[in-house]
């Protein structure tokens, strides 16, 4: 059986930098009938573990740590037995939510994580936040993007660990070197295309945000 993409939106608060603003996230789920992995548990951790249902959950993967992405994963790890997999240049990030729980594993650039057929190859994209990743599976021609890349742009660089220079060689090097007809799931908001981000790099790199 070919794995599937199911999209849960989530709504809470985020939080960074003495700030906090009310956001719904995308929870993604990449998996079949048998088995299934989530990328960003955020907010609702019993929407989650309803979405993910009778299926074994192999994998939270973790674009990135701010808190809005990563708030639910413990009680989702807890309730599953699932391992949570997040790039280390993010663990101050992560500390900042869950000073009393690490991550069980740390995501590499170029890793694979395996799911019910797809392959979720690790991208490390920094920019937004140091240890962001995008998860690209050619197969199933798509790349999740968490907060590194929007429709319309590149994620916030305005608060603490971030940098625009930084996302927008991400973004450059190794997100729009992708298949143009590629299929950019993102973190918040609706879906776009590579083919139809990629004509508008200089225009984000002359507003500078």
């Amino acid at each position: 059986m070919t794995a599937r993409i199911e999209r849960l939106v989530t709504a809470g608060q985020f939080t960074l930098d003495g700030g906090s603003w009310d956001v719904e996230n995308n929870v993604w789920l990449v998996g079949d009938d048998h088995e299934v992995v989530v990328i960003d548990a955020a907010h609702d951790v019993d929407a989650i573990v309803k979405a993910v249902g009778g299926r074994r959950l192999t994998a939270i993967v973790c674009t990135h740590a701010h808190n809005d992405h990563i708030n639910a994963a413990p009680a989702l790890a807890e309730r599953t037995g699932a391992l949570i997999w997040l790039h280390h240049d993010d663990l101050a990030l992560w500390k900042q939510t869950h000073p009393d729980r690490d991550p069980d594993a740390g995501l590499l650039d170029g890793q694979v994580i395996e799911a019910a057929g797809a392959d979720l190859r690790v991208l490390h994209t920094p920019g937004h936040a140091p240890g962001a990743v995008c998860l690209h599976d050619p197969g199933l021609g798509v790349v999740f993007t968490g907060d590194t890349l929007f429709q319309g742009g590149p994620g916030a660089t305005g608060r603490s660990y971030s940098h625009f220079p930084t996302i927008i060689d991400s973004i450059r090097e190794r997100l729009l070197t992708l298949p143009p007809e590629t299929k950019v799931l993102t973190g918040h908001g609706d879906s776009t295309t590579i083919g139809a981000e990629a004509p508008h790099l200089e225009e984000w790199i002359a507003r500078g945000h």
